[in-house]
C-alpha cells in the first residue's frame, strides 16, 4: 500500500552492528531511531522492543514458536499483557484489544473494529509482493485520536510489536534454519591462533609446502515422503494452502494436510490443483486425508468444492442438428481445468453451492 509522504513514516532497517541479523532498527527518514528491536535466539520464539538511547524494554513478545497462531505480548513500565491470536479463514488477519478497543491487522493495514460502523485505519506498511518484508510503516494518528484512548503511546507499542512478529513468521516459514538455536560453544584450551600453527592436520603433504584443500562435506540426503511435501509447499506462501503438483505420493499430500489440521489454530485447509492432470490426484488427497482423520477418531470435516472448466465460446449462429446422434461437442462432458476443495473444521456457509 503507498504511503502518505506527509504523515511521520518508520523505516524498518537492519542494524549494522549486528552480524547475526536479529537487530532490527525502527528509524525516521533522517536516521533518528525511535526504536529497537532484537530476536532472541532460543528453543521458543522471543523478540524484545526497546529503547535505543536508555536500552529499556518496552516490549516482548513469546510464543512457542515464530509461527504459532497465538502470541503473547507484554509491555512494561507499566506492565500490561496482550493477547494476539490469528482469526483469519480464507485471509491474513490478527486481532488483539487495547482498553474497550478491538483492533485488527489485515496484511499492510491495521483497522480499529467498530461494529456495525465500518472499521477505521489506524496503520499501514508498505510490503513487497509475495511474503511479509515491511520496510516502512506509519501510524494514523489523525485517526486515532477520534477515538477514546487513554495510552495511545503503549498502543503505538503493541501495533509495532504485532507487526515484527508477523516478519518473523514470515521469515521462519520461508527459511526455517534461520530461526533455529545456535549451540554455544565452549572455549578450546589452546587458542585459535596457536593451534592453527602447532597443529600438524592430515590433509598437510609431507612433499608440498602448500596444504591440500579440504574435503567438502557430503551433501544432505534428498527429503523424502511427509517431509518432502512440506517442503514443496513452504515457499508458496499461504500455511493453509496445500497445492498438489506431480511430484509426491498421495498418501504423503494426505498425511501432511492432518498434519495442518491438528493444530488447533489451523481451522480450514485448502487443497488446490496445481494444473488440469492433477485434478484427480486432488480428490484421492482429500479422500484419503478424511480416512485417515476417521481412522484417528477425529471430528469430520465440511468439505466445499470450486472448481473451473474451459467453455469455448460458440461463433455465429447456433445449429441444432435434429438427425444427429447425440454426440455433438456441446453435449461431451467437460472435466474440471482447476479444482480447489476446502476442508474446513467449522461450517461456512459463504462457501455452500448457491442454488
Amino acid at each position: 500500500m503507498s504511503l502518505d509522504r506527509n504523515l511521520f513514516t518508520l523505516l524498518l532497517t537492519p542494524n549494522t552492528s549486528d552480524p547475526a541479523g536479529t537487530v532490527v532498527d525502527l528509524t525516521d527518514p533522517s536516521g533518528t531511531v525511535h526504536y529497537r528491536k532484537r530476536r532472541i535466539v532460543g528453543q521458543v520464539y522471543r523478540c524484545e522492543v526497546t529503547d535505543p538511547l536508555s536500552e529499556a524494554l518496552l516490549a516482548s513478545a513469546t510464543a512457542p514458536s515464530a509461527t504459532t497462531k497465538h502470541k503473547t505480548l507484554e509491555l512494561y513500565n507499566p506492565s500490561k499483557v496482550v493477547e494476539l491470536k490469528y482469526t483469519g479463514t480464507l485471509s491474513f488477519r490478527w486481532s488483539f484489544k487495547w482498553e474497550d478497543h478491538e483492533f485488527e491487522w489485515k496484511r499492510e493495514e491495521c483497522f480499529i473494529i467498530r461494529k456495525p460502523d465500518p472499521p477505521v485505519l489506524v496503520a499501514v506498511t508498505k510490503e513487497p509482493p509475495g511474503r511479509i518484508k515491511t520496510s516502512s510503516m506509519q501510524i494514523l494518528d489523525y485517526n486515532l485520536n477520534r477515538f477514546d484512548i487513554e495510552d495511545k503511546k503503549g498502543l503505538e507499542i503493541v501495533i509495532l510489536t504485532a507487526l515484527l512478529t508477523f516478519q518473523d513468521a514470515s521469515d521462519a516459514h520461508h527459511d526455517p534454519s534461520a530461526t533455529q538455536s545456535t549451540p554455544i560453544q565452549t572455549p578450546s584450551a589452546t587458542p585459535p591462533m596457536f593451534k592453527a600453527l602447532t597443529d600438524i592436520s592430515p590433509w598437510r603433504s609431507s612433499g608440498s609446502s602448500s596444504p591440500a584443500p579440504p574435503v567438502l562435506p557430503p551433501k544432505p540426503a534428498p527429503k523424502k515422503g511427509v517431509e518432502r511435501i512440506a517442503e514443496l509447499q513452504r515457499g508458496r506462501g499461504q500455511v493453509n494452502e496445500v497445492t498438489v503438483v506431480e511430484e509426491g505420493a498421495v498418501k504423503d499430500y494426505a498425511k501432511y494436510c492432518s498434519q495442518l489440521l491438528q493444530d488447533e489454530a489451523m481451522l480450514f485447509i485448502s487443497v488446490r490443483s496445481s494444473d488440469a492432470v492433477q485434478v484427480p490426484k486432488v480428490l484421492q488427497v482429500v479422500e484419503e486425508t478424511k480416512r485417515m482423520r476417521h481412522k484417528a477418531g477425529d471430528p469430520d470435516l465440511h468439505q466445499y468444492v470450486l472448481h473451473d472448466t474451459e467453455k469455448s465460446a460458440p461463433k455465429g449462429r447456433r445449429v441444432v442438428n435434429l438427425d444427429g446422434d447425440g454426440k455433438g461437442k456441446n453435449g461431451e462432458y467437460s472435466p474440471p481445468t482447476r479444482l480447489v476443495v476446502h476442508l474446513s473444521k467449522i461450517d461456512m456457509p459463504e462457501l455452500r453451492p448457491r442454488s
